[in-house]
């Protein structure tokens, strides 16, 4: 028997707004689990993306002592560098141009190492990293890349093959995209990184960065090949070591100088 008419409404209106509401539900449904994987999908994003912690600065110089340097290859410290008005000073003349280069006590790898600096008219100096020591070297630059300190108005050297031995450059290898040091007898600063996990040296000097390189694989050796260091066989052979000032026979002066690992 078929069912009435009235029961007919009544099943389909019930049916209409059961749909209704299950289509609320649903959507409701899905909408809650689209907030919910957008947190977490946020989450992980903020998680990955957050900037590891930065290490704290730690001074190699403390402006009174020559505590955590000593003379290369030595147990003492060069009595040729004397402390004056909070800064480490080689005076002009004093040093041999050999013999009186200085290291730190303690060896880096992955690092920004932060220092002042300020030559004498004519004068010429250097900044090595990865130094080791032994009886087989008699200068830190036998083996530790360097940063070049320079009077670029005076001195000679900073003439030579183009612009890379002027201040700032990778010695003999990479030359500054500028000239940004301040006269001779005036303060200037350097901020050099060198992080071997991202295969990246930067210099910056006086806030403006003039020089990047690679640390290792066929652009460094290229490098390398093409500079007087290409013969030189223990030349930027390790990641680790001291940090070193030159005495190249010139006056200079050091201070401010701190170390952070990356």
């Amino acid at each position: 028997m078929p069912a009435p008419k009235s029961m007919k409404i009544t099943l389909k209106k019930f049916s209409t707004s059961n749909q209704k509401q299950m289509k609320k539900i649903l959507i409701i449904v899905l909408v809650s689990l689209g907030v919910a994987c957008k947190q977490i999908a946020k989450k992980k994003v903020t998680t990955a993306e957050a900037p590891p912690a930065q290490k704290e600065w730690v001074n190699l110089f403390d402006g009174d002592s020559f505590k955590g340097w000593h003379q290369f290859n030595s147990n003492e410290m060069s009595p040729a560098w004397i402390i004056e008005d909070g800064a480490m000073v080689l005076p002009d003349g004093t040093g041999s141009g050999k013999g009186h280069d200085i290291v730190s006590d303690g060896e880096f790898t992955n690092f920004e190492l932060s220092i002042e600096w300020k030559i004498s008219e004519g004068g010429n100096s250097g900044i090595f990293w990865s130094v080791i020591e032994g009886e087989n070297y008699s200068t830190p630059y036998q083996n530790g890349p360097e940063i070049q300190v320079i009077d670029n108005e005076r001195h000679p050297d900073s003439f030579v093959k183009m612009n890379y031995h002027q201040a700032g450059s990778l010695y003999d290898m990479v030359q500054p995209s500028s000239d940004e040091t301040k006269p001779a007898g005036e303060w200037n600063h350097y901020l050099i990184s060198i992080d071997h996990k991202a295969n990246k040296g930067i210099v910056i000097l006086n806030e403006v960065e003039i020089v990047t390189f690679p640390l290792s694989g066929p652009e460094w050796d290229a490098l390398i090949s093409n500079s007087k260091f290409a013969t030189w066989k223990d030349f930027a052979k390790l990641k680790t070591g001291k940090i070193g000032l030159q005495d190249h026979g010139d006056g200079v002066s050091y201070r401010n100088i701190k170390i952070r690992e990356l």
